[in-house]
């Protein structure tokens, strides 16, 4: 056997240094080098390149721009997450926090492809009898999805090559070692060596591979960062594990848009895909409250309409308190300042605690008015209508800005019922939809009229 050598590896980048040290060179974290044993001996010469194939030169015209083909996963929410299926040879990490479904969706998935085409379900985690155990619990067909109880990456490529599956899932790749190193399962140099052969194998064979991914206290995928760089898809299941609904957004793909969210209702019967959103978030109550409004936000290539709660309580802090959930808590804080300084309404004695509805996180600034127009109604203790809706951008001098894809949010809006809009001017559309009245607005102090009049 060869001899072994000793390396260092940085749990956040992934480099790799012979000595270690308090602080990574390459990206400047501080002790996250681990101890990792390498194989003395060197790589064989015929070894392909990182995506399976030898390097080869093209012009640009010569390489082929065929559309890559997909196919179905049976389930709408997860295609539409995926960018309308999955691709052959694509290679796809989902985290999520314990217990959230990262396993069930994976599994009904599975067991719905093998009825049409081979699959291949490998645990790390659990034994074959939970595994089936949870199928029959579910109601999955199980006579045709093949289970393997196996960590060697080694042994799991060679019975992926004899089984040929169309799909393959790795459960979870935290607990997948190569044979090339000792260190244990899970270190950095094990996830990124055992990632990169699974790499290599889908892309050589054409076989779609699910990675599950395990998350550290923050949220954040563990493991090497490197590790997002190599798959071609990321996928993050969001929500609370108690709560009913689970979502399940694209942070990367190379196939699709990012930022496309697919929702799932949690049942005694697994994962279901909720194929109107809008609706489930706008379980509102029957009377009109202070500090509730409805918002059209963008998630990858649909709108969607969400609730904004606030509360706005007089503060016996010397530092009033903002708290936001689904929001940017910076963001709020800016947009207080606005709100004194161009509409005359100050906060800064006043706790500001803002809500989006079922979970959401919403990132884009086409929330702005919206949680503007929240706090005004908590603060003054005045409900806005129950067939109100408003989103723009607000800017530092308070002035509203249009937002992206606005014409698609006012439809929204309308097939829900709505009946007034309160937008930025660039979003007003020449003809409004039916029933639908729109008020467009330049100006903070003009949003805050039209909001109260």
């Amino acid at each position: 056997m060869a001899k072994a050598k000793r390396m260092y590896g940085c749990t956040e980048c992934g480099a790799t240094f012979p000595k270690w040290a308090g602080q990574c060179g390459e990206c400047g974290a501080w002790n996250t080098l681990v101890e990792t044993m390498l194989e003395g001996a060197s790589a064989p010469s015929g070894r392909t390149g990182w995506a399976g194939q030898q390097a080869a030169l093209k012009t640009l015209a010569e390489v082929s721009v065929e559309e890559v083909p997909r196919f179905s996963t049976a389930s709408g929410e997860l295609d539409r997450v995926l960018g309308g299926g999955l691709v052959d040879g694509s290679v796809v990490l989902i985290g999520g926090d314990p217990g959230i479904g990262k396993s069930t969706i994976l599994l009904q998935t599975l067991c719905n492809i093998a009825t049409r085409f081979p699959a291949l379900y490998v645990t790390g985690e659990e034994s074959q009898q939970q595994v089936a155990m949870r199928a029959r619990r579910l109601g999955l067909p199980e006579d045709k999805l093949k289970v393997m109880t196996e960590t060697c990456i080694e042994s799991i490529i060679a019975t992926a090559r004899l089984e040929k599956p169309k799909v393959m899932v790795i459960d979870s790749i935290q607990t997948i070692f190569t044979e090339q190193l000792q260190s244990a399962p899970g270190g950095v140099a094990q996830v990124r060596e055992s990632a990169a052969l699974l790499v290599r194998f889908a892309k050589q064979s054409g076989t779609a591979v699910f990675l599950v991914g395990h998350v550290t206290k923050e949220g954040a995928l563990a493991g090497p960062r490197v590790l997002e760089h190599m798959v071609d898809t990321v996928l993050y299941f969001e929500g609370e594990s108690d709560g009913r609904l689970r979502l399940l957004r694209a942070v990367k793909n190379r196939f699709g848009a990012i930022n496309e969210l697919g929702v799932f209702g949690m049942t005694d019967k697994g994962l279901k895909e909720v194929t109107n959103p809008s609706a489930i978030f706008l379980t509102r109550a029957q009377e009109e409250v202070p500090g509730s409004v409805v918002m059209a936000t963008w998630e990858g290539t649909r709108p969607m309409l969400v609730e904004v709660q606030a509360l706005v309580d007089t503060s016996h802090l010397a530092n009033p308190r903002r708290v936001t959930l689904g929001l940017d808590q910076n963001r709020l804080a800016m947009l207080l300042a606005v709100l004194h300084r161009h509409g005359g309404i100050p906060t800064y004695d006043q706790d500001v605690f803002l809500n989006v509805v079922g979970g959401v996180k919403v990132l884009e600034t086409a929330s702005d008015l919206a949680l503007m127009a929240a706090v005004i109604s908590s603060l003054r203790n005045r409900p806005l209508p129950h067939d109100l809706l408003v989103f723009g951008e607000v800017g530092l001098s308070g002035e509203i800005r249009p937002v992206p894809s606005g014409q698609e949010r006012l439809k929204e809006a309308a097939k829900h019922g709505f009946k007034r809009a309160i937008v930025p001017k660039g979003n007003a559309p020449k003809e409004a939809p039916a029933g639908l009245s729109i008020i467009a607005v330049t100006r903070l102090e003009q949003a805050l009229d039209a909001l109260f009049e």
